[in-house]
């Protein structure tokens, strides 16, 4: 078996005026967990539906497990669990009436694995399916694209409508999916989500993309930014004098913020025994952090050109 599971490969669809995605190139290995971040409208869900086979590209392709997602996509379906952005159920009476009909397509007899999902999320799908709240409806359809155990999970903004608990359980549900060694693309605008459960996050802006990071780097830096703030304003510029890095300086507060690696922190506390320190805390480096600093410094150099 190959190594990656889904290749993305100069995926170009333009709908003119700057709207679309350009040129992505990503792929998703084998037991991978995937994460898509990006506001509304960045191109999450159009790379998505390419993925799915639902849009042909402009330029570019994507395959599936070798086959070519847009020409083979009636086979490429049938390995795929997905959760679209947009729910449209077909017209049936209720729940359980829309999860039979599925299981019928699949060929799926046993709903064992069904009715555990279900019980994680508290779905109650006798529930008129049409009358269904936007929370049950996601429910719904999570247990639709897992029921049937696929190898590969397309998962675009499945928590949106979910109450924090259900985010909390849903979650949970996706740790269990990545421990049989599922492949997993997730779509969200929830930084926690993604930093929760995925090996690797991609963020994506008007249409391209930015930045690919490893959540390890992020879990695991090798440098701390730190917060310091001294008694008085005399130490506070004379610690300012010194050789470390300073990242932000707020002299009205008489606080510094720092970078530094990690090696190094015994040498600041020798330092710091030095001045009258008032507090020094940790800011904590986060993938929304990391992201946020990566479209700043995106800013900055469109602006210089």
């Amino acid at each position: 078996m190959k190594d990656e599971v889904i290749v993305i490969n100069n995926l170009t669809k333009d709908y003119g005026q700057g709207r679309g995605i350009f040129d992505i190139n990503l792929s998703l290995k084998r037991g991978e967990t995937l994460g898509f971040v990006g506001a509304n409208g960045a191109g999450k869900t159009t790379t998505i539906r390419n993925i799915m086979g639902f849009l042909e590209p402009d330029q570019g392709e994507v395959t599936v497990e070798g086959l070519k997602a847009w020409t083979e996509a009636d086979r490429t379906k049938k390995f795929i669990g997905y959760v679209p952005g947009e729910i449209a159920f077909p017209d049936l009476k209720t729940g359980w009436a829309f999860i039979n009909s599925q299981a019928e397509l699949l060929g799926l007899n046993n709903l064992d694995y069904a009715k555990y999902i279900i019980n994680k999320l508290q779905l109650d799908p006798s529930a008129n399916l049409k009358r269904m709240s936007k929370g049950m409806k996601q429910k719904t359809a999570i247990v639709v694209a897992l029921m049937n155990n696929p190898d590969i999970l397309i998962l675009d903004e499945p928590t949106t409508g979910l109450d924090p608990l259900m985010r909390v359980s849903f979650l949970e549900l996706i740790e269990e999916e990545k421990k049989k060694g599922k492949s997993i693309i997730i779509t969200s605008h929830l930084y926690e989500e993604l930093e929760k459960v995925c090996d690797k996050v991609a963020l994506i802006d008007k249409g391209k993309i930015i930045n690919v990071i490893d959540i390890n780097e992020v879990k695991n830096r090798q440098s701390r930014d730190l917060k310091i703030e001294f008694s008085n304003h005399d130490d506070y510029k004379d610690f300012c004098l010194l050789n470390f890095n300073i990242i932000r300086k707020q002299p009205k507060f008489n606080q510094v913020t720092i970078n530094i690696e990690k090696h190094k922190l015994s040498t600041l506390f020798k330092v710091l025994s030095m001045f009258d320190v008032k507090f020094i805390s940790e800011i904590k480096y986060t993938l929304e952090r990391h992201f946020k600093n990566i479209i700043s410094q995106t800013k900055e150099v469109n602006h210089a050109k």
